[in-house]
């Protein structure tokens, strides 16, 4: 019976999916999930199957990987649990967890050396490599402190390693984001463990803000509700004291119609809940009705009520379901290639996806996981938002948004922080921006140059009163009150701290008159000047006695060697040409309409008075305006225009370029004055935007068509600014507005407002003080960040103690410890090793075996004063005292290390096992500080000596121990099993071998047989890989033969 074609084409379909999806993506879930309440009744292995399930389903996820979900234990102790990190490797191409943030940088080193992704909802530090599966709590919570204004906050945690280890990293977070953090205070096991806890609180300074690391009540946590409780009777939230709980960070609290038995049954529990200020991510629907939901549609198969549930479970379910979003991002990112654990947690995200009860979005540039948060308030035995935190907000450390009700304080809110611990703009500010206003003294100090200026009557000047300076040979520093000679003459003045070189008219236009600074002002003459008739001379003798804090004081004429200039007071700030030209100044268009304002006017009262113009009315309307310097030249001012310089014709109107007109006329300075609009509000050079020379454009002004005028973006002005600029540089004159036109429409264009530029630079000013303190803030913060890698780097090298005195300049004096245990291990046959590898794999090799010690030492109480070559030298006691545990710590590591390395592989050669001997030997030691360039950190005395001496001694596998740490580890009575070494030599100590103790059940490597003429100091030619051995061979040959 044949059959149907249909059957044939669903299996055929059938295979081809198959196919599609072949490679497997495995996901490694690591949690506490026997520790706690908040996990152990998360059910991850019922989230993650239901996250699996959705991944299936998603249709932009099936053209990828193939997703499984493992589900590893993390041990309640951080110690064992940084042991059975190790044990991890190979369950997954990448690990979601540990929930731990102690047990984060040895999960981080891990993955590395793994080459496996990390994505740790306990990695607070960005500077890990890891992607965060919700968003960065220490974020949300100093968003919240910021808003409410609340700098000075202390950490509560309850009394296991989970909660403890989570209190600290929280405080170090939040201090590296610039909060100072008061007491970190861990809850006592005994009944008056809440109320001490408390009572340090209290005895701190400012601080009433705690942040709780436990379970939270409401979820059955007992050491909340024990420590509210406790608050309570010490009148603590009568007191005005906040409690943040942590662990609502991390998944959303039910608050939709949601009642709360335990709030419900106890009114004492209900008053002290009162001063809980809740932080959990938003959501849509409340978690126990999405999981009632997911319960009857079967997608979760189980009869636990929802309520007996913790929420922690939907965060589990978002986590796999980002994570494996990530992956594929970083899949076609890649254009198909297998995903890396580097790639991971370089995710854009870009994406957004339906979570468990709310809606999430993949943050980018590698920010992780992004969700909503809200704050939540008591309401009876019910919880009620007041607050929410959007996404975005989060990521920029924004604001929250207060919702319809208020958060009620019983006790009263906290104070607010004197100090802007945050952002100064907003954190001050309540969370939002507010103008503060500034008191501002504007001092002007003016020169006092035109007295002196006065003293000579001499009108024209020549090479005998100027002496010219080169300004371009450096910067010269002005200072008053000094003397200087002069010519001989020594006068008062501001003196050139550093000496100028004297120079000629011909190629500078700065010059020192008695002593004071001039500038030289070129009118170019189409004949040479010989003299000054006497009515220039009266006309100059009147400027010069023009004096006002905003003119520039008129020296006199400059005639001599064929130059003929005026002499004004130099600048040393530029014109206003300069201040447009100077981009770091910013200038905003109130400013810009206030100077193109007075300008108008000006000209309107000099076109009004034309032929009967004062100079005493002309400066009484320039002292209330913005000064103007109109240099009227008379009959000096004899322009050919048909020969000036191509740039100083920018500014003329077409017309003048093809027939000039001795004196010019009104229309064309109403073209001139369209062109300095063009500069002003565009801050460019005339015609800046066509990018054509001069000349040309200037000849495209005396030839069109086409017409040529500036080319302007619309955005630089209001459009009936724009559209006056276009009307004055019409190319018929007639149909050039006045002056008075100009300005009744430029009054138009502020809507009656009188724009006055002090006003404009007043807020200018206002504007740059707060633009400084927040430059100076964001200074501050980037060198505190940049201080906190250096002391991270500096810890690194050198012990906290001595690394302080050394950054406060004084001498590290040797130090003597009569109590420490040295541990120093080598890798057996590490030269035939080296020999049979190239440079660079010796190198990975090494840098693979100690990042794998400094991961499990990380678990110790230990020091790691150094490595040399394949030697590994290790100290307990030193240079922090422990009592007589320094013998059982490096006990316990070196057990540890020699489980790990019984698994550890050669990349490039992994037939060959690494073995290494160790050697421990307890005793006194001196420890000091060696070297001024790149100082080390060393220990002397005969304990190095001895402890080197039994690691040369002893054997592959083995940890061999001399008489004195054996002695200290039996008094210990910790169950260390060790087995004598009989000595050879006659008088000497027996030595020990230490196998392992009681309760450590972890595999050891077994030593191998040293019989048949092995060495413990090298490798044997049958465990070298036959190709290498050939080799190694033909080397060892070729150099007997140059002996």
């Amino acid at each position: 019976m044949r059959s149907p074609r249909w059957l044939l084409g669903v299996w055929l379909w059938w295979l081809c999916i198959g196919n599609a999806r072949t490679a497997t993506f495995k996901l490694a879930l690591i949690g506490p999930w026997s520790c706690d309440p908040l996990f152990s009744r998360a059910m991850p292995a019922t989230a993650a199957n239901l996250a699996l399930s959705w991944i299936h389903r998603d249709v932009g996820l099936s053209k990828g990987y193939w997703y499984d979900v493992v589900l590893l234990e993390e041990d309640c102790s951080a110690s064992k649990a940084v042991t059975q990190l190790v044990e991890m490797e190979g369950y997954g191409h990448a690990y979601i967890g540990p929930f731990n943030p102690a047990l984060c940088h040895a999960a981080t080193l891990m993955a590395q050396h793994w080459e496996a992704g990390l994505a740790s909802p306990g990695c607070l530090n960005s500077e890990w490599p890891s992607l965060p599966p919700i968003t960065p709590t220490s974020q949300v919570l100093f968003a919240v402190l910021r808003f409410f204004r609340w700098a000075h906050v202390g950490v509560i945690s309850a009394p296991t390693d989970l909660w403890e280890g989570t209190g600290q990293e929280v405080a170090s977070a939040l201090r590296a984001l610039g909060i100072p953090v008061g007491p970190v205070v861990t809850m006592g096991t005994k009944e008056e463990g809440p109320k001490e806890a408390l009572k340090a609180i209290r005895e701190a300074d400012q601080v009433k803000v705690v942040i709780l690391c436990m379970s939270s009540a409401l979820i059955g946590g007992e050491e909340q509700r024990d420590l509210l409780l406790a608050a309570l009777d010490m009148g603590m939230v009568s007191d005005g004291y906040v409690f943040i709980p942590y662990d609502a960070l991390l998944y959303a609290m039910p608050y939709q119609d949601t009642a709360f038995p335990l709030l419900a049954n106890s009114s004492r529990l209900r008053h002290a809940y009162s001063a809980v200020l809740t932080v959990t991510m938003a959501s849509d629907q409340s978690f126990y009705d999405a999981f009632r939901s997911a319960q009857q549609s079967r997608e979760i198969r189980s009869v636990v009520a929802a309520t007996e549930v913790s929420p922690l479970f939907g965060s589990i379910v978002n986590m796999v379901y980002f994570v494996a979003k990530a992956v594929e991002e970083r899949r076609q990112a890649g254009g198909g290639a297998w995903v890396t654990g580097n790639q991971l947690a370089q995710s854009e995200g870009g994406f957004e996806f339906r979570g468990f009860n709310q809606k999430l979005y993949g943050r980018p540039s590698s920010g992780g996981l992004q969700s909503s948060y809200v704050v939540l308030d008591i309401d009876g035995d019910r919880l009620v938002p007041t607050h929410v935190l959007e996404p975005t907000q989060i990521h920029k450390f924004g604001v929250l948004r207060p919702l319809a009700r208020s958060f009620s304080f019983p006790g009263g809110k906290p104070p607010s922080a004197r100090f802007c611990w945050f952002s100064p703009d907003q954190t001050c500010a309540g969370g939002l921006y507010r103008a503060v206003p500034v008191s501002l003294f504007l001092v002007i100090c003016m020169g006092i140059a035109a007295v002196r200026f006065l003293s000579s009557n001499e009108v024209i000047l020549t090479m005998d009163d100027i002496i010219f300076i080169d300004t371009h040979t450096g910067e010269k520093k002005l200072n008053e009150g000094s003397t200087m000679s002069v010519g001989g003459v020594r006068s008062p003045m501001r003196s050139i701290t550093r000496s100028y070189i004297q120079s000629t008219p011909e190629t500078t236009n700065i010059g020192l008159l008695e002593g004071d600074w001039v500038w030289l002002k070129r009118i170019p003459e189409g004949r040479e000047m010989t003299a000054v008739n006497q009515s220039t001379k009266n006309l100059f003798s009147s400027f010069r006695e023009m004096r006002h804090e905003n003119l520039s004081v008129y020296v006199g004429l400059f005639l001599d060697s064929g130059i003929f200039a005026m002499v004004t007071e130099h600048c040393p700030r530029g014109s206003l040409a300069d201040l447009l030209a100077d981009s770091s100044m910013r200038l905003d268009w109130m400013f810009k309409s206030s100077l193109l304002t007075d300008l108008i006017k000006v000209l309107t009262i000099v076109t009004r008075t034309l032929g009967n113009l004062t100079l005493e009315t002309l400066l009484t309307y320039l002292i209330e305006v913005v000064t103007i310097v109109t240099r009227t030249l008379g009959n000096l001012t004899l322009e050919t225009l048909s020969h000036g310089p191509h740039q100083d014709l920018l500014w003329t109107a077409p017309e003048l370029l093809r027939q000039p007109v001795r004196g010019g006329t009104y229309a064309a300075d109403v073209f001139s004055f369209s062109i300095i609009i063009q500069e002003v509000v565009s801050r460019t050079l005339p015609y800046a935007m066509l990018d054509m020379p001069d000349h040309e454009i200037v000849e495209r002004l005396r030839n069109p068509p086409p017409l040529c005028r500036p080319l302007f973006c619309m955005d630089i002005a209001p459009a009936e600014c724009l559209s006056l600029m276009t009307q004055c540089w019409d190319e018929d004159p007639g149909k050039r507005p006045t002056f008075h036109c100009i300005l009744r429409q430029f009054r138009g264009i502020h809507q009656g407002k009188k724009p006055h530029i002090i006003d404009s630079m007043l807020r200018m000013l206002e504007q740059y003080s707060s633009n400084l303190e927040d430059l100076i803030k964001e200074r501050t913060d980037e060198l505190e960040i940049e201080r906190k890698k250096t002391d991270k780097l500096i810890s690194q090298l050198l012990p906290e103690s001595v690394a302080r005195s050394l950054k406060l300049g004084n001498p590290v004096e040797p130090e003597h410890y009569a109590d420490s245990t040295l541990y120093f291990s080598d890798i057996v046959g590490f030269t035939t090793i080296s020999a049979l590898s190239e440079p660079i794999e010796v190198v990975d090799l090494l840098n693979d075996l100690y990042t794998l010690f400094d991961a499990i030492i990380a678990s110790h109480d230990v020091y790691k004063v150094e490595t040399i070559g394949d030697a590994y030298m290790v100290a307990s006691g030193v240079p922090n005292r422990n009592g007589t545990r320094h013998a059982a710590e490096v006990s316990n590591m070196s057990l540890d290390i020699l489980h790990c390395i019984g698994a550890f592989k050669i990349k490039h050669m992994p037939e060959i096992k690494v073995k290494i001997r160790i050697g421990l030997h307890s005793g006194p030691v001196v420890a000091g500080v060696v070297g001024h360039t790149m100082p080390r950190y060393c220990l002397f005395g005969d304990t190095v000596t001895q402890a080197s001496h039994l690691e040369a001694t002893g054997l592959p596998y083995r940890i061999h121990i001399s008489l004195c740490t054996m002695k200290i580890l039996a008094s210990l009575k910790m169950g260390y099993k060790m087995e004598t070494r009989p000595s050879k030599v006659k008088g000497a100590e027996d030595t020990f071998w230490l196998g392992g103790r009681d309760g450590f059940t972890k595999p050891l490597p077994v030593p191998p047989d040293l019989t048949g003429g092995a060495s413990n100091h090298g490798i044997s030619l049958d465990e070298i890989p036959p190709d290498r051995r050939q080799r190694f061979l033909d080397r060892q040959n070729k150099n007997k033969m140059k002996k």
